[in-house]
């Protein structure tokens, strides 16, 4: 049915319907969505090393406490994201000369790794790729900008920790 001056009849609008269930749903999303995107980044770089990012991050810590080794299930507690096989995510490493491990005489069931000189060779010619990468990702952002990001995601994740989490602290040897 069309009216006399060519409109339609008045429709009732329906009330917009939420984006999200709930404001944590909101942050939860958008925090996914952004790891998504920044994720793609770094996953075309290290792609081009045959590395994944974990691999990566693995040798960023190793190199930390270099020329000292660290027991495994250490290295595996430091990693960004949980390494459910740690084992298979180090003998990848190990085959390519990267890093080397060590079982002490005293506790067999120890296993130190550490990195190799090949390994921090690696690290050493991915480097300012990988500074670039990150400029990238977040470079848009200022300095203030940058730290309370950071501030606000490790607000968001301290009660989901393990106690003694020491995160983003640098390794001593």
């Amino acid at each position: 049915m069309v009216t006399a001056v060519g409109r339609h009849p008045a429709r009732r609008k329906q009330p917009a319907r939420p984006r999200f269930d709930s404001p944590q749903q909101e942050v939860f999303l958008n925090l996914w969505r952004t790891y998504d995107r920044l994720r793609a980044l770094e996953d075309e770089l290290f792609g081009r090393y045959e590395l994944t990012a974990q691999q990566y991050n693995a040798l960023r810590l190793l190199r930390a406490v270099h020329p000292a080794k660290m027991p495994t299930l250490h290295l595996a507690s430091r990693l960004i994201s949980r390494a459910p096989d740690i084992t298979r995510l180090l003998d990848k490493l190990a085959d390519r000369g990267l890093v080397e491990r060590h079982r002490p005489a005293d506790n067999r069931r120890v296993v130190n790794v550490g990195i190799t000189a090949g390994g921090i060779s690696l690290l050493d010619e991915i480097a300012a790729e990988v500074r670039a990468c990150h400029k990238r990702q977040v470079g848009h952002l200022t300095t203030g900008e940058m730290k309370s990001l950071v501030d606000l995601l490790r607000k968001a994740r301290r009660p989901h920790e393990p106690f003694d989490a020491h995160w983003g602290v640098e390794v001593s040897p």
